[in-house]
C-alpha cells in the first residue's frame, strides 16, 4: 500500500493531474494499491495555514492513523505546505512507514514555488535566507509574506531530513533547486518524470488554431501568447481558467481572433487538440517539467515553448523561444504552425521522457530503494 499526501493550493495545475497518473501507474504496472490523503487551501483558514506553515503541519496525528489504517508502507507525499509539513513526515515514518517526498515546485525555498516575479525570473531567496520573499512582498500581503519568510526558513531541513528519498520530475528542476541552495541530499534524490499516457494522435491543421492550455497565472506567459497572436494575426484559443483571466480577456477585448474556452475536461481538450495547428507553452517559470507541453506532444502537435527549465528537453531547439518575447514567439508560431513532422520530432522527444512503462521502472526502482533503507538517520541528516 502507497498513502500519497496532498495539499491542493488555490489554483489547480498540472500537478494534481500527474498525482492521478502516478497513482494509476502504481497500480496498475506495480500492482499495488494506493491511498490519498488530501487537504485543500479553500477548506483552510489564513490563521490556520499560518500556523500549520510556522509550526511545520497541523494534525500529524491524521497521518499517523491513515497510515495505521491503510497499512501503507510506503508515504508519497506532495505540496506538503502548509497543512501536512515536516510533522507530518515525521508521523508517518514513527508508525512504521517509510516517506518519499515529491518536489513538484520550488516552494521549499520561494514563497510562490514558481521564482517568478513581476514577470521575470527570479532566484533571490537562497537556502534559509528568503527574506527577499518578504522584501518583495511576493505573497501579495505582508502578513502572509512574513509567514512564509519565517516558516520557509525553518521547515526546509526539516522536510528534507524527514523524508527517506526525495523525488524530483526532471533534472532541470533538480538544477534549479541546487541554485537555489535547497540542500537535497544527493545519494536520496531520484528524477522521477510524470508518466503522461500517449492519448489520441492527431494530424496538425494548418488552419486550425494554437492553442495555450496553461493555467491563467502570471508564471503562465499567456500574455505573450496573446501579443503574439497580436503581431501574426493567426487564431488562438486559450484553453482553462484562473485568477488572471479578465486580465487577459481585457488584453484580447480588440482581436476576434482570439478567444477563451475556459477550462476543459480532457474530452474537451482532446478535441481542441484534434483541430488545432500547434500548441504554445510560454511560460515565464523554470518549469519543473511541462505537463501541457508533453500532453501535446505526446499527440503528435507541434509544440513552441519558452527556453526555460524542462522545456529545455521536452521540446528540440527548433521549438523553443526566450520567454516573455511575443516576437520569436509569432515567428516561430507562423514557421511550425501545422507541420506535421515537426509534431512528430516533439512527439518522439517527449516520448523517450514520459513512457509510462520507463517511468513504472523508476518508480519501482525508487520505492525499492527506499523500502530497502531501514537505517535511523539523525535528526536533521542530508540538509
Amino acid at each position: 500500500m502507497i498513502l500519497h499526501l496532498h495539499h491542493r493550493y488555490r489554483t489547480l495545475g498540472g500537478e494534481e493531474a500527474a498525482i492521478v497518473a502516478l497513482r494509476g501507474l502504481t497500480e496498475d504496472a506495480l500492482g499495488e494499491e494506493t491511498a490519498l490523503l488530501e487537504r485543500d487551501s479553500a477548506a483552510v483558514g489564513g490563521r490556520r495555514a499560518a500556523a500549520g506553515l510556522l509550526r511545520g503541519g497541523l494534525d500529524p496525528d491524521e497521518v499517523a492513523r491513515e497510515v495505521r489504517r491503510t497499512g501503507a508502507r510506503i508515504v508519497h507525499a506532495h505540496n506538503v505546505h502548509p497543512t501536512f509539513g515536516a510533522r507530518a513526515l515525521r508521523a508517518a515514518r514513527d508508525a512504521g512507514a517509510r516517506v518519499v517526498l515529491q518536489l513538484h515546485n520550488y516552494r521549499l525555498v520561494c514563497a510562490v514555488g514558481t521564482c517568478v516575479r513581476d514577470g521575470h525570473d527570479c532566484h533571490e531567496c537562497h537556502a534559509s535566507d528568503t527574506r527577499p520573499g518578504l522584501r518583495h512582498d511576493c505573497r501579495g500581503s505582508r502578513a502572509e509574506s512574513l509567514v512564509y519568510a519565517a516558516g520557509l526558513a525553518v521547515q526546509r531541513r526539516r522536510l528534507i531530513a524527514g523524508a527517506d528519498a526525495v523525488a524530483v520530475p526532471s533534472r532541470a528542476a533538480l538544477g534549479r533547486l541546487g541554485t537555489l541552495g535547497a540542500g537535497l541530499p544527493e545519494a536520496r534524490t531520484h528524477v522521477l518524470p510524470h508518466p503522461v499516457a500517449a492519448g489520441p494522435r492527431v494530424v496538425p491543421d494548418p488552419a486550425g488554431p494554437a492553442v495555450v492550455a496553461g493555467r491563467l497565472a502570471p508564471e503562465k506567459g499567456t500574455g505573450t501568447a496573446i501579443e503574439a497572436a497580436r503581431i501574426c494575426g493567426l487564431p488562438l484559443v486559450v484553453a482553462n481558467a484562473g485568477p488572471l483571466e479578465e486580465e487577459l480577456r481585457a488584453a484580447a477585448a480588440d482581436l476576434p481572433h482570439v478567444t477563451f474556452a475556459g477550462r476543459l475536461d480532457r474530452a474537451g481538450l482532446d478535441a481542441l487538440r484534434a483541430r488545432a495547428s500547434l500548441e504554445l507553452v510560454p511560460s515565464l517559470a523554470h518549469e519543473t517539467f511541462g505537463l501541457a507541453a508533453a500532453e501535446a506532444a505526446l499527440r503528435g502537435l507541434p509544440v513552441v515553448g519558452s527556453d526555460v527549465g524542462a522545456l529545455r528537453e521536452l521540446l528540440p531547439d527548433e521549438a523553443r523561444v526566450p520567454p516573455g518575447d511575443a516576437v520569436a514567439l509569432a515567428d516561430a508560431w507562423v514557421r511550425l504552425a501545422g507541420d506535421a513532422a515537426a509534431g512528430e520530432r516533439v512527439r518522439l522527444r517527449a516520448a523517450a521522457l514520459t513512457d509510462p512503462d520507463a517511468v513504472a521502472e523508476r518508480l519501482r526502482a525508487l520505492y525499492d530503494a527506499v523500502a530497502a533503507d531501514r537505517g535511523p538517520r539523525a535528526p536533521g541528516s542530508g540538509a
